[in-house]
């Protein structure tokens, strides 16, 4: 399968909190971060814990906008985060980089990047 279209399903799943099928892209000692809390989280018990704590409290949504697979094979994927709160308050909107690292076809980091104003459309 190809990477971008693995990428697209399982932000789909992320969205449907369908955690096993988000883990099974991953590789068993994924590396990813944990942007609520700071630092980084290894494995797959350690992201399900995560995300099961985090959809606890809140009610994120993340849609890719764009793919660029860059010179080192990594694929930095634009996406379009909204974040509420579980009685529906919006708490957070706006765009972020999600990076991501393969081993083979599976994932194997995440790594979160804040777009620069220069890759805002219409900035030069």
């Amino acid at each position: 399968m190809e990477l971008e279209k693995r990428l697209e399903l399982t932000y789909a799943a992320f969205n449907a909190r369908d955690i096993d099928a988000v883990l099974a892209q991953m590789v068993e000692d994924v590396d990813w971060p944990n942007a609520s809390e700071g630092g980084r989280i290894r494995g797959h018990e350690a992201v399900r814990d995560y995300w099961t704590r985090q959809w606890a409290e809140i009610d994120p949504k993340v849609e890719p906008t764009s793919f660029t697979t860059r010179p080192d094979g990594s694929i930095a994927v634009e996406v379009h985060r909204v974040v509420r709160g579980l009685d529906g308050t919006l708490l957070a909107e706006g765009n972020v980089r999600h990076v991501y690292v393969f081993r083979g076809d599976l994932v194997a980091s995440m790594d979160i990047e804040e777009p620069t104003s220069s890759d805002e459309p219409g900035s030069s």
